[in-house]
């Protein structure tokens, strides 16, 4: 997790979901496109974003966990990278 992705979900639960593009454009963020991209796609994942499609991106009961500080991050699985059946996180 980084700041970034802090500052990704706290974005995405204020406006009640996000695009890339217009998470990238706010003036809170000083990363590319790409990257703001990169950092959903790892979020969702990790079971803090839903993809709807499109780079829209919804905050999962997960990441308002997360974002509570109800929830470690090191708790969660990677669902993408599974090894031997076990996820990794």
């Amino acid at each position: 997790m980084s700041i970034w992705d802090d500052r990704i979900l706290e974005y995405i639960d204020e406006n009640d979901g996000g695009r890339v593009g217009e998470i990238a454009e706010h003036d809170l963020f000083r990363v590319s496109h790409s990257q703001i991209s990169r950092r959903c796609t790892r979020l969702a994942d990790h079971g803090l974003l839903r993809a709807l499609g499109n780079g829209v991106y919804m905050i999962t009961s997960e990441g308002r966990e997360y974002l509570a500080g109800e929830l470690d991050a090191g708790d969660l699985a990677d669902e993408s990278d599974e090894t031997n059946g076990e996820a990794t996180a």
